[in-house]
């Protein structure tokens, strides 16, 4: 299914954030920064990841459930929980 560039713009903005994030624990790695302070931001940047990811599964399970004929719903249905899955 194709979401729509204009659904996800949030989820973009967060991935430019969690980029952002990423440069800035490579930043740390290399002055070298005491390792529990990198491992925090790590499991930051982890977590907003997967939020991200779920924010992209929900955004597509709704919008073919709005936008799908009946049987084009139900096989897109079944790629987001296969898709939701994944991320388990």
């Amino acid at each position: 299914m194709d979401i729509p560039q204009g659904e996800l713009a949030d989820v973009v903005k967060r991935l430019n954030r969690i980029q952002g994030q990423l440069g800035g624990i490579v930043k740390m790695i290399e002055d070298g920064r005491d390792c529990a302070a990198v491992v925090t931001q790590l499991a930051a940047a982890s977590k907003a990841l997967n939020k991200a990811s779920f924010a992209v599964v929900g955004t597509g399970m709704r919008y073919c459930s709005v936008n799908s004929t009946p049987e084009e719903r139900e096989v897109d249905l079944v790629q987001m929980e296969k898709l939701l899955l994944s991320l388990a």
